[in-house]
């Protein structure tokens, strides 16, 4: 868990899930993968993977469970924004139902924080919430479990759809990197992130497929932060749009704005 961040949509990472795997374009130039193979290739590599191959061995971005970091936010007394598993996702195929469970079982029980949970794969979201209704007690995910996915293109605009049935208080879409235009169905979505690429290799952002986002979520009364214009580095291009910040939060992040 890092108690500071440089994402700027939330105040912590936690990460008891490593390690994902390529499923669309979004995927091409990932941070975290990027960051797993050489900042932290030592610690991860001498963690076994979930899928115990000889390539998984050798590969620092394989998925990877860390069991010991499940019950980290019950140290944090203060009440904070917590973006869970920023170098992984936790539907990704090889994480356990059980322990997907274990991760849920805190959040609900350790309420005091906000927890963001920013999947590539609401489909799995959903079904896990079918076969585990027990754990919320048959209703929905509460509002202090923002249940999120990525669009980066109108190719995987699907997602959206799937993010509309996870029955969920809270849902959200980040639009990072965003790769062109969109027309998104907002409803029961309360809150959308965009942002341009990072890094080595990054495809430049036109701000009229923010702007044209932007437009679509106050039509439609969702709130919009505009994370980064991109460039080399994340700060690069600054994070102007149209002369402004746009740092808008959903009504439920009340709960740690003290």
């Amino acid at each position: 868990m890092a108690e500071r961040t440089g994402i700027e949509w939330t105040d912590a990472t936690w990460n008891p899930v490593t390690g994902c795997t390529e499923v669309s374009p979004g995927c091409d130039h990932c941070y975290a993968a990027t960051f797993a193979r050489r900042r932290l290739r030592d610690v991860y590599l001498a963690r076994p993977p979930v899928v115990d191959s000889a390539a998984n061995r050798l590969d620092p971005f394989a998925v990877r469970l860390w069991p010991e970091r499940v019950a980290q936010p019950a140290r944090w007394a203060d009440p904070r924004m917590i973006f869970v598993n920023s170098m992984s996702d936790l539907f990704h195929v090889d994480v356990p139902d059980a322990f997907v469970r274990q991760v849920f079982a805190t959040m609900l029980a350790v309420d005091h924080h906000v927890y963001q949970v920013l999947t590539k794969r609401p489909a799995r979201a959903l079904r896990f919430w079918r076969q585990h209704r027990d754990l919320f007690g048959g209703r929905e995910i509460p509002e202090h479990i923002w249940i999120g996915t990525s669009v980066e293109n109108q190719d995987v605009t699907y997602r959206v759809r799937h993010l509309r049935s996870v029955p969920a208080a809270v849902r959200f879409l980040s639009c990072e990197p965003l790769l062109g235009p969109l027309a998104l169905e907002l409803e029961g979505v309360r809150w959308v992130i965009v942002g341009g690429e990072s890094g080595g290799g990054y495809r430049p952002l036109d701000l009229a497929w923010a702007r044209g986002i932007r437009n679509q979520c106050q039509q439609a009364g969702v709130a919009f932060f505009f994370k980064q214009v991109g460039g080399r580095t994340p700060k690069a291009g600054g994070r102007l749009l149209d002369g402004r910040e746009w740092n808008e939060l959903p009504a439920a992040a009340d709960v740690v704005m003290v």
